[in-house]
């Protein structure tokens, strides 16, 4: 029970609400097109259907010979890139150019520094 109901308070009652309009009614669907008769539309769909293993092969011919072709030619660029890494390894373990690089840097830096 509540505390203004046992005290004998009277609460005004709420305001009532008017329920929402119903929603207007749906447009009719257009018409259908006179000259589209389920007679020409069941050629046209006969007409593709015949016409589905020519494109198939049509299609097969162009795309079917480079499947995968992308994967072989990702494959290539790492082979080239890991053969020109061995290959700068292997200059630089038998040269001692990068040591005199690191030096001529450092040294240029220490000479700027004071």
């Amino acid at each position: 029970m509540s505390v203004a109901r046992a005290v004998g308070v009277s609460t005004p009652d709420p305001p009532r609400q008017t329920p929402p309009a119903p929603d207007p009614p749906a447009p009719d669907p257009p018409a259908p097109d006179p000259r589209c008769t389920s007679r020409s539309r069941r050629g046209a769909a006969i007409h593709r259907l015949r016409q589905a293993p020519a494109r198939a092969a049509v299609v097969m011919h162009t795309y079917g010979t480079q499947t995968g072709q992308s994967t072989v030619e990702y494959a290539l660029v790492l082979l080239g890139a890991a053969a020109v890494a061995l290959a700068l390894v292997a200059w630089v373990t038998r040269s001692d150019a990068v040591g005199r690089l690191f030096d001529a840097v450092v040294g240029r830096i220490l000479e700027r520094a004071g």
